[in-house]
């Protein structure tokens, strides 16, 4: 059975740094993309950065996290990390990370989170920034 279990939120100041991780379990995880999405109080799922399956590698930012954060992928830990860096008050939220098998690009897959199976997310795991 898939599973996702994120693990890394917490509280950090303004200008901070978090890694957030997300363990994968029961599928191979070279073969799929993964997301990292974020849904603050009041306001809908958004990706904030996908990363390709291995063949391909290719990785896709929003805006608001572009040169602030970073995506990676370790398969044989079975791992995706989400580094971010200069954390800002307005990226609190609640962070999930997904899987898709099949997608067209990862900007795609950071667009589209209602497509991507209920049972395809974590749990999700809080990051507040507030001094």
């Amino acid at each position: 059975q898939l599973q996702l279990v994120e693990s890394g939120g917490g509280l950090v100041q303004p200008g901070g740094s978090l890694r957030l991780s997300c363990a994968a379990s029961g599928f191979t995880l070279d073969y799929y993309a993964i997301g990292w999405f974020r849904q603050a109080p009041g306001k809908e799922r958004e990706g904030v950065s996908c990363i390709s399956s291995s063949d391909d590698g290719s990785e896709y930012f929003s805006d608001s996290v572009q040169g602030r954060f970073t995506i990676s992928r370790d398969n044989a830990k079975r791992t995706v990390y989400l580094q971010m860096n200069n954390l800002k008050p307005e990226d609190s939220a609640v962070y999930y990370c997904a899987v898709r098998r099949w997608i067209t690009t990862v900007q795609a897959m950071c667009g589209e989170a209602h497509v991507i199976p209920n049972g395809h997310w974590g749990q999700g795991t809080q990051v507040t920034v507030s001094s």
